[in-house]
């Protein structure tokens, strides 16, 4: 969501767009956010540093900036309260973009499953209440919809770097340094290491190649309050930590399989960047994967939570390499149909259509 909202940012400054970023922020950052940041007082969540509740919007500088439009990434805290009245107060256009399905988290937690059902009426009253909704996904949509979320819903998709996420990162370095031999298939997943990203399922996954004497190994890129649980789980993996750039390339492009379990996404950024640096995939059939991966073209949609399954899907493809490289290539042509330009002039005239048309 952060990289997202990040490339929207400068983007639309590169447009002559004015731009100020209302957001909680933290001592540390993992990259660089261009524009104007305005920090909201906020306190980080017990036990999960990255996640940040966020209190009310500054009103008076809003009020001073006089924006034409507020786009909101909606978190469920009083930020997002806040930034609903003063629209409302100011007379200016409100428009909501959905990244995260935050109902679905809670049920990793026992602590707050019982708040599920609530939190995801107030999430769809909210929305309900912004002129429009940009999904990045049609399959996203599909699922609001059947939930019976109200308001104008805009598929808005994500792009990828075609050159940074690219099948020319292949490194026989970056495979030797980390003690990985040219005929090794590698099984990689990138991602934040928390609960909710069904980790559980990516380590029975491999438990389950373990006992069927399938060779590989695993690239783990991330971190995260889950990793050293999961190190305890795959004490033969190699963990990265957290990536970028072209350490991040040459990651994704020298490994051979994607695997994403994770059932939370909207989109899932991470697939397409597999998929642009010719990894053959393995992902969730929900939300997010859905409309990336196509089933058996460029790689193969598992059973959510489905250990058994994603086992299966992942022997197909670790000892077939022809089946693999035919799937790598239709994955790297798929994604090449994802811009970042078309994605971002496409909502600049969501917003300037709404900007003409409110008094």
């Amino acid at each position: 969501m952060a990289l997202t909202l990040n490339r929207l940012v400068g983007y639309l400054e590169k447009q002559g767009v004015e731009v100020r970023v209302f957001a909680p922020v933290s001592s540390t950052t993992s990259f660089p956010a261009p524009g104007i940041i305005v920090p909201v007082p906020s306190i980080a969540l017990p036990g999960r540093g990255e996640y940040r509740l966020a209190f009310a919007l500054p009103y008076d500088e809003i009020k001073a900036f006089s924006p034409d439009l507020i786009h909101i990434a909606l978190a469920p805290d009083y930020l997002g309260f806040t930034t609903l009245r003063a629209a409302r107060k100011l007379g200016i256009p409100l428009v909501a973009s959905y990244h995260t399905r935050y109902e679905t988290y809670l049920k990793h937690y026992w602590y707050v499953a019982c708040f599920e059902t609530a939190l995801k009426r107030y999430l769809s009253a909210y929305y309900a209440k912004c002129l429009e909704i940009y999904v990045p996904t049609q399959s996203m949509i599909d699922i609001l919809q059947a939930d019976g979320q109200k308001g104008k819903l805009v598929l808005w998709q994500r792009g990828v770097d075609s050159d940074q996420f690219n099948p020319g990162h292949r490194s026989v370095q970056w495979r030797t340094d980390h003690g990985i031999g040219p005929e090794e298939t590698v099984i990689l997943l990138v991602s934040r290491l928390v609960r909710e990203k069904q980790l559980g399922v990516f380590s029975e996954t491999l438990r389950k190649l373990n006992d069927k004497d399938v060779p590989y190994r695993a690239v783990v890129v991330g971190d995260g309050p889950e990793r050293v649980t999961l190190e305890r789980a795959l004490p033969q993996a190699i963990f990265t930590g957290f990536l970028r750039g072209q350490e991040l390339s040459m990651a994704y492009a020298s490994s051979d399989i994607f695997v994403f379990p994770s059932e939370t996404e909207t989109f899932g950024n991470v697939t397409l960047e597999a998929m642009a640096s010719g990894l053959a995939c393995v992902c969730a059939n929900a939300s997010g994967s859905r409309s990336l991966v196509l089933d058996g073209v460029t790689g193969f949609l598992a059973r959510p939570g489905d250990a058994e399954d994603f086992a299966f899907r992942v022997q197909q493809l670790t000892l077939d390499s022809t089946l693999r490289a035919g799937m790598a290539a239709a994955g790297r042509a798929r994604a090449l149909a994802f811009s970042w330009d078309q994605t971002m002039s496409s909502l600049l005239n969501h917003y300037m259509a709404l900007v003409r048309n409110t008094p």
